[in-house]
């Protein structure tokens, strides 16, 4: 028995050490047994319903002054945030599909009904309900997404509805009080308290880099993400994204700065997705497997797998099969690298490409001037 006690230990551990890193997205436990059921419909494509090109920031010309209490903090700002329950088709081993329930947070910005939340909160839903303070529950349509920051912009329709100040993250020091507001484990919304960790943090989360993320010891937990991280003035300084979990982390919860975020809530609700450099190519990382099943010669860089038709890298001449080493003076090594290199670059901008190409794998340069990304759904 103490044996059996034994192996099951080692497996929990070495489970919540592969999930030591991620969201707080919380998929509802009391789910159906999977039945057969028709295909599910295509996930609708972004409302263009509720893209405004005006819409800006709210403004407001009145200094915050803190409130003098935590409970005054949440007192202020618990009515603009918003419980979201997403519905998502997913299939069993047996292919069969369901759909499965989960939770998340959200927070409205303004008096129009546009709410923040993370991406993968909303990723993949076929069907988006948010539920207010007051217990109304409505529906939501998703204006605009962006996997690269992990942030979405929903859009309600609901009278009386109240909306939480955006704040400024560049004014914080380590040590401020923080407080985090979210429905966490799927249960209601609930706050708690505690201060600024750590600045500019930057992760790797599931092969994306967040960076800019402002770490805090206020609990975070499955349900969270999306919900606001305020000041003591109860603004919002952060959007809370995801934490560190294992047997030997405690209070490791971050949250993407509200400076960070503003420019892309705003290009997501002015045109539905983030105008970034693009180079035009779908990539692998290189490595020991990839080098041996393709035949390389290098042992690390990036594998062209994919040239889209008319884009820089087609008009500079690159092809499938090509492992690109470096960007400009930038080293290549993963797909991370390059979409760093490339995202750090302007439209418009003309970047010196070195990779390989054939059975002699001959280095060569060529160069590609990056365009803006197209709209998602093209």
């Amino acid at each position: 028995m103490i044996k059996k006690l034994r192996y099951l230990l080692i497996l929990l551990v070495m489970l919540s050490q592969i999930l030591g890193a991620s969201g707080c997205l919380w998929y509802s436990p009391l789910l159906p047994s999977p039945t057969p059921s028709s295909p599910a419909p295509d996930v609708p494509k972004n409302s263009s319903d509720y893209i405004n090109p005006s819409w800006s920031i709210p403004a407001t010309d009145i200094i915050s002054e803190p409130l003098p209490d935590i409970a005054s903090v949440v007192r202020e700002v618990r009515p603009s945030v918003v419980s979201v329950t997403t519905e998502i088709t997913v299939r069993d081993i047996f292919q069969r599909e369901y759909t499965q329930s989960a939770a998340g947070s959200g927070v409205i910005i303004d008096d129009m009904g546009y709410i923040i939340t993370n991406n993968h909160v909303v990723d993949g839903a076929n069907n988006i309900q948010v539920e207010l303070a007051d217990g109304r529950i409505v529906p939501a349509e998703t204006v605009g997404t962006d996997d690269l920051t992990d942030l979405a912009v929903l859009k309600i329709e609901a009278p009386e509805i109240s909306y939480a100040k955006l704040g400024d993250s560049s004014s914080l020091v380590v040590g401020d009080w923080a407080v985090a507001i979210g429905n966490a484990l799927g249960e209601g919304i609930s706050a708690t308290q505690g201060i600024i960790s750590r600045l500019n943090v930057s992760l790797a989360i599931q092969g994306n880099a967040l960076s800019d993320l402002i770490q805090t010891t206020a609990a975070i937990n499955p349900g969270n993400s999306g919900g606001p991280l305020l000041n003591m003035a109860g603004e919002v300084i952060g959007i809370t994204s995801i934490k560190l979990s294992s047997v030997d982390v405690e209070s490791m919860g971050y949250a993407i700065s509200i400076n960070s975020a503003e420019p892309v809530i705003t290009a997501l609700i002015q045109q539905g997705y983030v105008s970034r450099p693009w180079l035009g190519v779908a990539l692998y990382t290189v490595n020991a497997y990839v080098a041996a099943q393709f035949d390389l010669v290098v042992d690390e860089g990036v594998l062209v797998g994919k040239v889209f038709v008319d884009s820089p890298a087609d008009i500079a001449g690159l092809k499938e099969g090509d492992v690109i080493t470096h960007i400009d003076k930038n080293k290549i090594t993963n797909t991370d690298d390059l979409f760093q290199s490339i995202n750090n670059s302007e439209i418009g901008q003309q970047v010196k490409i070195v990779f390989v190409r054939g059975d002699d794998q001959s280095e060569q340069i060529t160069w590609a001037t990056l365009v803006e990304s197209p709209p998602p759904w093209d």
